[in-house]
C-alpha cells in the first residue's frame, strides 16, 4: 500500500484528535490535492508553516497507530469476521461493527 493511502486511511480512524486548522491542511492537500502554495494563500500563512503542520500530522498519525492499532485491529476483527461459518452468528456480530 502506498503511503499515501495509508496515511488517509489512518486520517479516517484518528482526525477527531486533530484542530480544525489541521484538518483542513491535512484535506487539502491529501483530499483536494492542492499545492503547498495553495493552502498556504486560502489561508494566509507561509508555505513552510502548512508544510510543517502536514509533516506533523503525518508523523502524529504514524505515532497513534504504532501506539493504539486501531487500523490494524479492525483489519483483523474483519478477517475474524469472515472465518466465521454460522450465517446468523456472522450477522449478529457484523452488527457489532456498524
Amino acid at each position: 500500500m502506498e503511503t499515501r493511502d495509508y496515511l488517509i486511511i489512518l486520517y479516517d480512524y484518528y482526525s477527531e484528535l486533530f484542530s480544525e486548522e489541521n484538518k483542513r491542511y491535512f484535506e487539502d492537500y491529501y483530499f483536494d490535492n492542492l499545492s503547498l502554495a495553495e493552502i498556504a494563500e486560502n489561508a494566509s500563512v507561509s508555505r513552510n508553516n502548512v508544510h510543517k503542520h502536514i509533516k506533523s500530522i503525518e508523523e502524529k498519525l504514524l505515532f497513534y497507530e504504532e501506539k493504539l492499532h486501531l487500523y490494524k485491529k479492525d483489519i483483523m476483527l474483519k478477517e475474524r469476521l469472515n472465518e466465521i461459518k454460522d450465517e446468523k452468528i456472522r450477522k449478529l456480530v457484523e452488527k457489532i461493527f456498524d
